[in-house]
């Protein structure tokens, strides 16, 4: 898909349905919904025409000793083949041009990053090939749900970012696309596996759910610094990385941030909708045992 096609998608197709109309899973209404909610909210910014704000030294010093630039472009690169790896196996007309454009859009973060680094004198490593994967689907769903994990954590830190002046005013705006971006992704893919699980029979539907729960593990796999590959291990620890060098922040405050973030930017969308859930669950978990954890070391000093 390229930049003209994104700047001139269709809207012959069916509209989201109206505010009032009752969205069932997995219905027709739901799919028009969920595609038409990111189709009609593109942004058609242009990478090759952002003006990077020219940086104080001190603040030039905090962006290019962040040890995420190698990670984050190749990381966008990688998603930008899984997705559109997926677009070229799906059949429905609306769904194919929303994918399409998922994938475009990673595509497109993938040259914000290359801009910025070339802007900023950041040097990269060689990248990778980007190859085509061998079960669309598959590479589509840890994608997507990779990314339900890292937009959780940058909302959070982006805005301790933002907050504590790590980055400037000028790249906050400037970034602030990308951010929204990644927000719309996971609202987009964690529809279409709610629609897509209710349009399988029952026993494809299990074997989508352990699909499904494959993934995760593969992710948390991955994200526990065991996988074996390299490459694979530094994208893994993206987050990590990020935040250790972003901002001096207690993991609790992290957390709070975080939940509060993702709350404030999916709610921009119709409530129709559905919301991640599995990591906000896992996020106020953990939160519910730091705060037992701090009442019992309160009790015992006392």
């Amino acid at each position: 898909m390229n930049h003209s096609t994104a700047l001139h998608l269709e809207v012959s197709d069916a509209a989201a349905p109206a505010p009032d109309v009752k969205i069932t899973l997995g219905g027709e209404a739901h799919k028009r919904l969920f595609c038409r909610t990111l189709l009609d909210t593109f942004d058609p910014y242009r990478p090759a025409v952002i003006n990077w704000p020219k940086l104080e030294p001190d603040a030039l010093n905090r962006i290019t000793r962040l040890p995420i630039w190698d990670i984050a472009v190749q990381t966008e690169g990688r998603a930008k083949a899984h997705v559109m790896a997926y677009a070229d196996v799906v059949r429905d007309p609306l769904l194919k041009r929303a994918v399409e454009l998922n994938g475009f859009e990673e595509g497109r973060h993938k040259h914000v990053l290359s801009n910025l680094v070339k802007a900023y004198g950041i040097a990269l490593k060689p990248e990778p090939d980007y190859r085509a994967p061998r079960d669309a689907e598959w590479a589509f769903m840890v994608t997507g749900f990779s990314e339900c994990i890292d937009s959780f954590f940058a909302f959070g830190l982006f805005e301790a970012a933002r907050r504590t002046g790590y980055f400037p005013p000028e790249l906050v705006e400037t970034f602030e696309p990308v951010i929204r971006e990644e927000g719309r992704h996971i609202l987009f893919f964690v529809n279409w596996v709610g629609w897509h699980r209710r349009r399988l029979p029952l026993w494809r539907r299990a074997l989508f759910e352990l699909k499904v729960w494959a993934v995760w593990l593969f992710l948390g796999y991955e994200r526990i610094g065991l996988a074996k590959d390299v490459g694979t291990a530094e994208e893994t620890n993206f987050t990590v990385q990020g935040g250790e060098a972003i901002a001096d922040i207690q993991l609790a405050d992290l957390l709070d941030l975080c939940l509060s973030e993702n709350e404030r930017r999916l709610g921009l969308y119709d409530p129709r909708l559905i919301r991640p859930t599995f990591v906000p669950h896992l996020a106020r978990f953990a939160r519910g045992l730091m705060g037992a954890a701090s009442r019992l070391r309160q009790a015992v000093a006392a």
